[in-house]
């Protein structure tokens, strides 16, 4: 009898440590509260919009002389740039600013730098028009397309009004917000892993809120979500040198005084792959683009090893495409 009830005690006491031990590693991996937040792992979307979308961003057809996709800017095996200072476009026309990647482009909250577009929608229609990206129309587009009846059978699957450029637009902006890139290794962490990042890439991540660097550069984008000047404690510009156009930013859309050199601030996601940096592409590295940042927009001294621990921890927003780490994936362009 005694040895029954030593038996039963054992058994209680070895159930009651698992089901501590259980409940001490659940409050482990909770998520964390954290003014950077994960991109979320699964999107809603159409997958035949999705389908059309992809064909007609790699479609040359959008460019006057056929020379030129989205995807020439936007290469996707490519973190979703094309590795410029500034784009070029038709006939070898050199554009005034860098190409932002177009991964995790649904999550900003407005497109371009200097935000003229409110919508992925209204941002397809901007390179299409613009003579020195593709240089051609909506209506010269078209023109081409409909002579494709593949192309025009699967607009009009989709689209009882078939081919329209409300509906080109559209198709491509749901395919650029399945661009999202999940399950960066920082995501994981912030979702309880505490073993997806190192010591120091979370000293990096410390440090990022310490400095100030995460007042602009915070939410699921890690950024996107604001404007703000470019030089708000030294004059990026003058030091620079040779201010041109482009450089007005907001001023070019509004024409007011006070959006002078203002520009949306860009996500961090999958920063790592998406060099040069700037609208202007003069950072070659993301030291180079974290030591402006503390010279024009904080203000601030920092030493060596912390700017280099606040790399290692960017390096941690590279986010998976289609299941795999995006500096790994192979991806295939659609034509």
């Amino acid at each position: 009898m005694r040895a029954n009830l030593l038996y039963r005690h054992r058994v209680g006491a070895s159930v009651l440590g698992a089901l501590l031990s259980a409940a001490l590693h659940c409050a482990a991996a909770e998520p964390m509260d954290e003014p950077i937040k994960p991109v979320p792992i699964d999107l809603r979307l159409d997958p035949r919009k999705v389908a059309l979308g992809e064909k007609l961003f790699h479609d040359k057809r959008l460019s006057r002389d056929n020379s030129l996709s989205c995807a020439s800017c936007h290469n996707l095996a490519r973190g979703g740039v094309d590795g410029l200072p500034t784009s070029v476009g038709i006939g070898g026309a050199k554009g005034p600013i860098n190409a932002p990647t177009v991964f995790n482009s649904g999550l900003n909250f407005r497109q371009f730098w200097d935000g003229r577009a409110a919508s992925l929608e209204e941002q397809a229609a901007g390179p299409v028009h613009n003579p020195k990206e593709m240089g051609s129309s909506w209506p010269e587009v078209l023109g081409k397309l409909a002579q494709d009846a593949g192309v025009v059978a699967q607009v009009k699957a989709l689209y009882p009004d078939g081919l329209q450029a409300k509906n080109l637009q559209d198709s491509i902006a749901t395919f650029e917000r399945s661009l999202h890139t999940p399950n960066a290794r920082f995501d994981k962490y912030l979702r309880g892993d505490r073993s997806a990042i190192s010591a120091d890439e979370l000293k990096g991540y410390e440090l990022f809120k310490k400095y100030g660097c995460v007042a602009c550069h915070q939410g699921v984008a890690v950024g996107g979500n604001m404007y703000q000047t470019f030089g708000v404690m030294g004059d990026y510009f003058a030091r620079r040198g040779n201010v041109t156009a482009a450089d007005l930013g907001r001023y070019n859309v509004t024409r007011n005084e006070a959006d002078r050199h203002v520009f949306k601030v860009p996500s961090l996601r999958n920063v790592a792959l998406t060099a040069p940096y700037f609208h202007d592409g003069s950072a070659r590295t993301l030291a180079e683009a974290v030591a402006v940042m503390f010279r024009v927009q904080l203000g601030r001294a920092a030493s060596a090893q912390d700017q280099e621990r606040i790399v290692m921890f960017l390096r941690t927003l590279t986010g998976e495409y289609k299941g795999r780490p995006l500096d790994q994936a192979e991806i295939s362009a659609a034509q």
